[in-house]
């Protein structure tokens, strides 16, 4: 499944310190009027709780992770999800020692975040529930 999507505005945004990455994603989103698009993060949280999903139970395990972490990659997406918009996001996290830990992005809490932002035009994508696997996937 493949849809075309025309590129919008681009954005570079810097997070507040102390914010909540997801929450501040969102609200970006919404005060920009953004239902669409792809983003890049690099920085650092001061803590993070990234999910695992269990493919068998259809269900995350969570991961918190309660020391500084430096964003070794983080790329994300928004769509629309039962009329809300939804920020969705992956990331590989690095502790002090470079010991990696990766997954979906639940929570984090800004030290120093950049995003570049990169919206779409056209069509919005909504999220529906796929019964295969349980997840809210595009519906494309």
């Amino acid at each position: 499944m493949v849809m075309r999507l025309d590129t919008g505005r681009s954005f570079i945004v810097r997070a507040k310190h102390n914010s909540e990455i997801i929450t501040f994603l969102n609200n970006v989103a919404k005060k920009h009027g953004i239902t669409t698009a792809t983003f890049t993060l690099i920085g650092a949280l001061k803590r993070a709780k990234l999910g695992f999903y269990d493919q068998d139970k259809h269900e995350y395990l969570e991961n918190l992770l309660s020391t500084p972490q430096e964003i070794a990659a983080c790329v994300g997406n928004i769509s629309m999800k039962e009329g809300k918009i939804c920020v969705h996001v992956h990331a590989v996290l690095a502790d002090r020692k470079g010991n990696t830990k990766g997954g979906h992005l639940l929570e984090g809490k800004v030290f120093a975040v950049e995003v570049h932002l990169f919206e779409f035009i056209g069509k919005k994508i909504v999220r529906e529930n796929d019964a295969v696997t349980g997840l809210y996937l595009w519906d494309i």
